[in-house]
């Protein structure tokens, strides 16, 4: 396979040294200080693999409009306008964004998607996130992934953090915590309150390592499919 990496930082050096690794090639690599050298290449690779910063997400569109190469994204912080403007390059190329790469992550998506339509009536729920010291973003992208999934109507607000006198806990409400600190590569837990009872989900990723595996894998799986926007839920699943 022949990649071009968008992103320099800890996750795009690791899907490089992963990629070459397997044999490989990374044919050119940007980040969002000289993103604007993407415009002077053709179709070089079989997939972009962004793991950059929404800066950069104008130059990659104008790449993947041109040149129809699959793009498979894993940039979190991303506002509206940017999504919108991802979810349109599927007119012209597979696209693939996921805010986690994880298996495991993917799995807990589906769990989530099946139990919370029980357990909202009688259960209060919290979501609580931990991620190394240098993370920009919060809450993380993979913690709205999961209040997506428990919350796909989005009938219940969130509370991000309390702080004073709030007040009693309201049913429709539900928390999302974020902790920063140390190294820590991620750990996601979902509580279920209910009367004398507590179900928890919690998937605790001890490397990086596990995102670079799983958007490597999918990256194989996006030239040949048909444009369009895609997720790790219709692929991995059949959805």
């Amino acid at each position: 396979m022949r990649y071009i990496l968008i992103g320099r930082g800890k996750m795009g050096t690791l899907i490089r040294e992963t990629a070459q690794a397997a044999g490989d090639e990374i044919q050119a690599s940007f980040d969002i200080n000289d993103i604007d050298r993407l415009g002077s290449l053709g179709k070089v690779a079989d997939v972009v693999i962004d793991f950059s910063r929404p800066g950069a997400l104008p130059e990659i569109a104008s790449y993947v409009r041109r040149t129809g190469t699959p793009l498979l994204s894993g940039t979190t912080g991303l506002g509206p306008e940017e999504r919108a403007l991802l979810e349109s390059l599927g007119t012209c190329a597979p696209v693939l964004w996921s805010a986690n790469y994880s298996l495991g992550v993917a799995v807990l998506v589906r769990a989530l998607r099946e139990v919370s339509g029980v357990l909202k009536p009688d259960f209060d729920i919290e979501l609580t996130e931990t991620h190394h010291n240098q993370k920009e973003d919060a809450p993380s992208g993979t913690a709205k992934l999961l209040l997506e999934a428990i919350d796909p109507a989005h009938a219940l607000t969130p509370v991000y953090g309390r702080e004073g006198n709030t007040g009693k806990r309201r049913k429709d409400e539900i928390g999302v915590h974020a902790l920063r600190g140390g190294t820590v590569a991620g750990t996601h837990t979902v509580h279920f309150f209910g009367p004398d009872e507590e179900l928890e989900f919690t998937h605790r990723a001890t490397s990086r390592q596990i995102f670079v595996n799983g958007a490597l894998h999918m990256a194989r799986l996006l030239p040949g499919k048909p444009n369009g926007v895609y997720d790790l839920q219709k692929i991995l699943f059949g959805e």
